[in-house]
């Protein structure tokens, strides 16, 4: 991990929980909706995410379409992409992404595939 302060995450309910162990054991603060409800609305998680600086993670496609057409606020998104047999180094990828690229998250929209980055 980089000498930053640790960053702060929201994880909607379709994240991979192996994601949010992995960053809550380097010392992030991630709070995870799929702990407080089973259903979310993306425009309210979206806002929550703005009003306490958390960084979105997300598999839910249509964050793209709050931010990128609606105009949404946004805190910083990371949309994963990850297929079936690719899930295994999800973890460790997300770890990587925080430590090479944590000044870049923050109010970016950042899609996370296997072997491939995209930050807008």
């Amino acid at each position: 991990m980089t000498d930053s302060a640790p960053l702060r995450f929201l994880a909607d309910e379709s994240c991979d929980f192996a994601v949010i162990r992995a960053w809550r054991e380097a010392g992030h603060d991630v709070l995870s909706i799929a702990e407080f409800t089973s259903r979310s609305d993306d425009a309210e998680l979206i806002a929550q995410a703005y009003r306490e600086r958390r960084i979105l993670i997300t598999e839910d496609k249509d964050f793209g379409w709050l931010v990128f057409v609606s105009g949404a606020n946004s805190p910083g998104v990371i949309l994963v992409r990850f297929p079936g047999s690719a899930r295994a180094s999800l973890p460790q990828s997300v770890l990587k992404l925080v430590a090479n690229l944590s000044a870049k998250l923050p109010h970016s929209f950042v899609v996370l595939a296997p072997g491939q980055t995209r930050i807008s």
